[in-house]
This record gives structure tokens, sequence and C-alpha cells, in this order.
């Protein structure tokens, strides 16, 4: 049998490191390339097409979920598992729904992670234990008739951080209101950018008030 041909896409460089290590030393997996970028991920995965991506979500360029949808939209034969450290239900299902077919927690042992690549080369698709125990308890919780969303590709987080740049908020305020650090609150913003594909805060704030939100 042909190994799985996998693309390892992650700004770390000794985490991307470990997980060759962890790939090249099983028979049945091979890695074809690496991206430190979101936007390398998406080349890489164009030109090489493995048949998995391993894909952080906290990319430079282009972060790990949009680089997850446009990889699937142009290419939905090849499977994303996203590998994070993130385990908040916003994460999961913005991967969930840019197409990931996996989802595993850096903390995963090297069973969960090689279990979960053969699954979705397969063509399957495989959430970690601990991901499982979370959308079991999400849909299991009864909750509210929900209202039409606004900007739908957001997360429920990136709305919110966008009402407050609506509002004409900078991000230390935001920061400060959120209770997030001012590193986190720029990893939201440039994702907003990037989904509503805006140059800059000023564009956003046009794009969140013509929706009504900011008022």
């Amino acid at each position: 049998m042909d190994p799985t041909h996998i693309l390892i896409a992650d700004d770390h460089t000794l985490f991307r490191d470990g997980l060759r290590s962890l790939l090249t030393s099983v028979p049945d997996t091979e890695v074809v390339g690496e991206a430190a970028t979101g936007q390398e991920a998406i080349d890489q995965t164009a030109t090489l097409q493995p048949d998995v991506v391993l894909m952080d979500i906290q990319m430079p360029d282009v972060n790990g979920i949009e680089a997850t949808r446009r990889i699937v939209a142009a290419s939905p034969h090849i499977g994303v598992i996203v590998v994070t450290m993130f385990e908040d239900d916003d994460s999961v299902f913005a991967a969930m729904r840019a197409g990931a077919r996996g989802y595993v927690l850096k903390g995963a042992d090297q069973e969960e992670m090689l279990r979960t690549i053969r699954a979705v080369a397969r063509g399957e698709a495989l959430f970690g234990p601990a991901i499982a125990r979370r959308l079991m308890g999400y849909f299991s919780t009864p909750r509210p008739a929900a209202q039409a969303e606004l900007f739908p590709e957001l997360t429920e987080r990136e709305r919110e951080v966008l009402g407050l740049i609506a509002q004409g908020h900078n991000n230390e305020e935001i920061a400060r209101r959120l209770v997030l650090s001012q590193k986190t609150v720029r990893n939201h913003v440039s994702n907003i950018f990037s989904k509503l594909q805006v140059a800059d805060r000023a564009q956003a704030i046009v794009r969140a008030r013509e929706a009504g939100m900011g008022r």
C-alpha cells in the first residue's frame, strides 16, 4: 500500500519537527511538505496534493480556519485535520463549518494522532475523545431557538469583537472589556478582516454598521 501523504501546517518549527519525527517513524505515513503560514499551506496543498493536511488554527497570513475553507473548496478530496491548543466551542464549530474532517488537541498522544490521520485518509471524519465529549455536551444542552446570525462565517467571539470595533473601541479597550490578552484580540481582529475580506478597521466598521452592529 502507498503511504498516506501528509502536509504539516504550523508556524512553530519545534512542533513541526516533532510531528515529522513521529510520522517518518511510521511506515504508512510520509511527510511531503511543511508550511509555516496559512498562505503557504494553501499554495503547497494545491501543488503537492497531499492526502491529509495537519492544520494549526493560529497561523500568520491566513488563519487556519480560512486556509482550511479554501483548501477544501479547491480540493474536497483532501482531508484537513485541525491540530490546535484550542478546544472551545467557537474553534471546534468554526473548523467543522470550514470543512475539517478531524480535530485533535496538541496534547493528544501519538496513538490518537495516528488513528485520526488514518481515519481521515480513508475518507472518514474523526474527532478526538475530548472534542467528542464537548460535541455531545453541546448538542445535549437545551438551547433557545437561534436567531438569524449576522456574519455566520465569524465565530461568536469574533462577532463580539466586531461589535466592539463597530462601537469605536481599540484593541486595548476590547481586551479589557472581554478579559482577554491583547495578542488574542489581535488574532481575532486579523481573523475578522480575513473572513470579511476587508483591508482595515475602517472597512470592518462600515460592514458592521451596515449590518446594524455598533449602534
